[in-house]
C-alpha cells in the first residue's frame, strides 16, 4: 500500500479516536464566590435539574428522601472554600475546603462540612471523624418552584461580617449563617505591617553614632530597639556610648554597668571587657 495513503489513514483514525462530541451537561458545574468581611468564600457545585421529578419528601418516591444523607448537589457534590476561619452555623471552622453534605427533613436540615473533599459523592465512605461542623437549621417552604438546584451566598449584613449560605431547590430554601471576625484579622494585619523591625532601629542608631549624626535621635531608636529586647547587652553598650557622646556621663556609666551584667550572664567576655574600658573612660 502507498506510504502516503497509510499516513492519511493513520491520521484519520487518530482524529476519530481523539475527537469528542460535546453535549450539554445534565448537571452543569457552577461557581459562586463572594467576600464576607475580608474572607473569600467560594462554592463549586453541580446543578441538577428537577425534570418533573419530586425532589424532597418522605419515602423512596422522592429523589432526596427525608432523613437520608445527601451529597447536596449532583456528581461529586458541593465544595465550599474559606480563605480564613469562619463560624458556620455558630461552629468555628478553620480555613480550607469542605464538602457540603446534608440530611434534609420536613422542617429542618442537618448541614455538614466534611474535611475529606476527595470523597466526593461516594457517601459509602462517610467517616464521622472527618466532620468539621454539623449544624441543624430550619427549612423554609417557598412559593417559587426552583427547577435548577441552586447554592448562593445571600443576606450580607451592612457591616459585611455576616451572610447566609443559601440552598434552594423545588419549594425548599435553607439558610446557614456564616460569620467572620474580620476585626481580629485586620488588627493582626495592622500589627504585622506597621511594626518596625527592632534590629533596623538598632542598626540606624549605630550608624548615627559611628558617623557623628543626631545622637538624640539615635538614643530614641536604641531605646525602642531595647523595648523589644531589654537584655540585649550589645544594644545596651551602644546606648551607653550614645549617652557618653551626649555628655550624659552618669547615665552612660550606669548603662554600661547594666550592659556588663547582661554580658556576664551571657558569658560574653568581649562585651564585658568593652564595657570595662568604657567605664574607665567615664
Amino acid at each position: 500500500m502507498n506510504k502516503n495513503l497509510l499516513l492519511v489513514i493513520f491520521c484519520f483514525v487518530a482524529f476519530e479516536l481523539c475527537a469528542q462530541i460535546q453535549t450539554p451537561q445534565g448537571s452543569p458545574n457552577a461557581t459562586v464566590s463572594t467576600v464576607v468581611g475580608i474572607n473569600d468564600v467560594v462554592v463549586k457545585y453541580a446543578r441538577p435539574k428537577a425534570k418533573g421529578r419530586k425532589i424532597f419528601g418522605e419515602g423512596s418516591d422522592f429523589l432526596v428522601p427525608y432523613g437520608k444523607l445527601w451529597r447536596t448537589a449532583a456528581n461529586s457534590g458541593s465544595v465550599i472554600t474559606f480563605a480564613e476561619e469562619v463560624k458556620f452555623g455558630g461552629v468555628s471552622v478553620p480555613k480550607g475546603s469542605y464538602l457540603i453534605l446534608s440530611t434534609p427533613n420536613k422542617t429542618e436540615w442537618t448541614v455538614i462540612l466534611y474535611k475529606d473533599v476527595a470523597m466526593g459523592g461516594n457517601l459509602s465512605k462517610f467517616n464521622q471523624a472527618e466532620v468539621a461542623a454539623s449544624v441543624t437549621v430550619k427549612s423554609e417552604q417557598i412559593s417559587e418552584n426552583i427547577q435548577d438546584f441552586t447554592i448562593n451566598i445571600s443576606d450580607m449584613n451592612e457591616k459585611g461580617d455576616k451572610a447566609n449560605l443559601q440552598i434552594e431547590w423545588e419549594h425548599t430554601s435553607v439558610k446557614i449563617p456564616i460569620e467572620v471576625n474580620f476585626d481580629a484579622q485586620v488588627m493582626k494585619s495592622i500589627d504585622a505591617n506597621t511594626k518596625v523591625n527592632p534590629n533596623n532601629l538598632f542598626q540606624a542608631a549605630v550608624y548615627y553614632l559611628e558617623n557623628g549624626k543626631d545622637l538624640n535621635k539615635a538614643l530614641i531608636w536604641v531605646n525602642e530597639a531595647l523595648a523589644a529586647n531589654p537584655s540585649a547587652f550589645w544594644m545596651i553598650t551602644v546606648k551607653a556610648r550614645i549617652l557618653k557622646g551626649l555628655g550624659k556621663k552618669d547615665e552612660a556609666l550606669q548603662t554600661s554597668k547594666q550592659a556588663w551584667e547582661e554580658a556576664k550572664k551571657a558569658n560574653n567576655v568581649d562585651y564585658m571587657k568593652m564595657n570595662e574600658d568604657l567605664q574607665k573612660s567615664l
